[in-house]
């Protein structure tokens, strides 16, 4: 779903980014009348650049393209967490950098999350595996059976776009659970 009159059923669309060097999640998420609906979702593979430079110059050309064709009003993207490998780091926060500077030059302004707040906007769990945050989103946003496959860079990015719809509006964002059975008594409007 790209053309432009389809998009404008939308009340807001949010583009959510995983960061990354050899892979890349994007996730699109359009809302209708509060509710969030998964647009679109998949991943930049960027293992066939040798050079880190060409990679962030994909980085870069994939996300305009994805803000031109779905015309976000709003980014999410992953904050890079502290690792013990500092050239990691510096490399997954360069591609942090040039996704977001693919966003502002489209005048979409970003929000950036921790890796372990949107897993616990997602499933009430900080510490849940991306196997855990995808099944998550399956139940959340009712998505199609095929989309189980999509590898989990996807829908982390998604997640991220789905924290953000949380945290800008929704005050279920806030309610800390200690199990996923009281997460669940507590969003039943979140599990279809």
């Amino acid at each position: 779903m790209t053309n432009a009159a389809e998009l404008r059923q939308y009340e807001r669309i949010i583009i959510g980014i995983d960061p990354g060097t050899n892979v890349m999640g994007y996730g699109l998420l359009g809302v209708i009348s509060k509710k969030p609906v998964m647009i679109a979702m998949g991943v930049i593979e960027l293992n066939k650049f040798e050079s880190h430079y060409l990679r962030l110059r994909r980085i870069y050309e994939r996300v305009a393209m994805l803000v031109d064709q779905y015309l976000p009003d709003e980014m999410a993207i992953e904050a890079p967490f502290f690792g013990k490998n500092l050239q990691s780091m510096l490399k997954l926060g360069r591609a942090q950098g040039v996704a977001m500077a693919a966003a502002l030059a489209h005048d979409v302004p970003i929000a950036e999350y921790e890796p372990r707040k949107i897993k616990m906007a997602i499933t009430g769990n900080g510490a849940a595996s991306k196997q855990q945050v995808s099944d998550m989103l399956h139940r959340i946003l009712a998505m199609p059976p095929d989309s189980t496959k999509m590898k989990l860079d996807a829908t982390d990015a998604l997640a991220a776009a789905l924290c953000h719809f949380y945290e800008s509006g929704k005050p279920l964002a806030s309610h800390k659970c200690s199990s996923w059975k009281e997460f669940i008594a507590k969003n039943p409007d979140r599990i279809k």
